[in-house]
């Protein structure tokens, strides 16, 4: 029996295998296709774009048709990756309300629940270094590797010519 998931899995330009990816994912990676985005605010406090959705966030829907409502998360459902908010229901045929999902890149949180003090904890940063380079040494190594491809560039043209030349000789 094949596998159902592979870890190795790194990415695909076929749209096919992605939706495979996201299909056959097991639910602790599924769970990290549930980010929002932030409000400007909080986007400024936490220096991040975007957050793992959870219940008890205050969102604003951003899409479809309940366009610029607000509510409490109530539920979020890992295996279909969608969010339940409170107050957003739509009215069945028979007349009864039913809570109406919502994908989470269709809403931005507004409000966080700060109930679990790990979620915000700031993590220590990997042994990589980012390297900064400055822009003296970026132009330096720019004008360096023009020079270079300039003089391959005379020195190909010379050997076409002179190729020619000999082309033209032995007529």
């Amino acid at each position: 029996m094949k596998k159902q998931f592979s870890k190795e899995w790194n990415s695909s330009k076929k749209p096919s295998k992605q939706r495979k990816f996201r299909f056959k994912a097991p639910l602790h990676i599924k769970g990290k296709f549930l980010n929002a985005r932030l409000s400007k605010e909080l986007m400024m406090k936490y220096k991040k774009r975007s957050i793992r959705v959870r219940t008890g966030d205050k969102v604003r829907i951003m899409r479809g048709q309940f366009k610029k409502q607000e509510g409490k998360v109530e539920e979020v459902d890992i295996k279909k990756s969608l969010i339940y908010i409170a107050k957003i229901e739509h009215i069945k045929r028979d007349g009864t309300k039913a809570r109406y999902p919502i994908h989470p890149s269709n809403v931005m949180i507004i409000e966080l629940n700060t109930e679990d003090k790990k979620r915000f904890k700031e993590r220590k940063q990997s042994s990589k270094k980012s390297k900064k380079v400055s822009a003296e040494k970026v132009s330096e190594k720019f004008s360096d590797n023009m020079d270079k491809n300039n003089m391959e560039n005379v020195s190909v043209k010379k050997t076409q010519k002179v190729s020619k030349k000999t082309d033209v000789e032995k007529k």
